[in-house]
């Protein structure tokens, strides 16, 4: 995580947290203001004036936006549970080249999976047999060359291709559509905890709930 103070962490939760923030969005208040926590004390009318939506502005000192920060505040005291952040260090350096690239990345496992060499295996939720049996043993194949295999832990070729590089005790990344608190579908939920126990990682750019 970077050198940053608590109450930067705390305000960069927030901005993260509040509706209709997108990573565009982050990081023009970012910009805007120096840091997150100025961005937070600004007036509304600054917010306005970059064109940001009142959803947003309403929003920053909503209970439930609090709560949320709090929860992950606590979500991180864990030893497995990391923040990457889009100007730190330890941040994926080709995802960091887009104009868009998430802000805060919440990783929980080993955050040094995501520097190992990828091949991303992605799709159909409706497989056949035959197409899930292949993607299971090319993922395990290349898993077993030394790649990471990383798809999204959905059903079908995505979790055939997990569990295809779990399979060799390869190494595997599950990139989520959904907080890392709210693992979708919920019948993969013991695949998510193998991925963790096995040395990968799950992802997410989304807040954990």
């Amino acid at each position: 995580m970077p050198a940053i103070s608590p109450a930067e962490l705390e305000a960069r939760l927030r901005l993260h947290s509040l509706p209709d923030i997108g990573p565009r969005r982050f990081q023009r208040l970012l910009g805007a203001f120096g840091n997150a926590a100025s961005a937070l004390s600004a007036p509304a009318a600054a917010w306005h004036a970059l064109g940001l939506p009142a959803s947003a502005t309403e929003a920053r000192r909503s209970a439930a936006t609090r709560q949320r920060v709090m929860q992950a505040m606590q979500w991180l005291e864990h030893a497995q549970h990391h923040l990457l952040m889009w100007d730190s260090s330890d941040y994926p350096a080709l995802l960091g080249e887009l104009a868009d690239a998430p802000p805060l990345l919440f990783v929980e496992g080993d955050r040094q999976s995501l520097e190992r060499p990828q091949l991303a295996m992605v799709g159909s939720r409706r497989a056949s047999r035959p197409g899930l049996d292949t993607a299971r043993r090319f993922a395990g194949a290349l898993a077993a060359g030394g790649f990471s295999i990383t798809s999204g832990l959905a059903l079908g070729i995505d979790g055939a291709a997990h569990q295809g590089a779990l399979e060799v005790s390869g190494n595997t990344i599950a990139v989520l559509g959904t907080g890392l608190l709210q693992i979708y579908p919920a019948r993969h939920q013991r695949l998510a905890q193998q991925i963790v126990e096995s040395g990968g990682a799950l992802v997410s750019e989304l807040p954990l709930d």
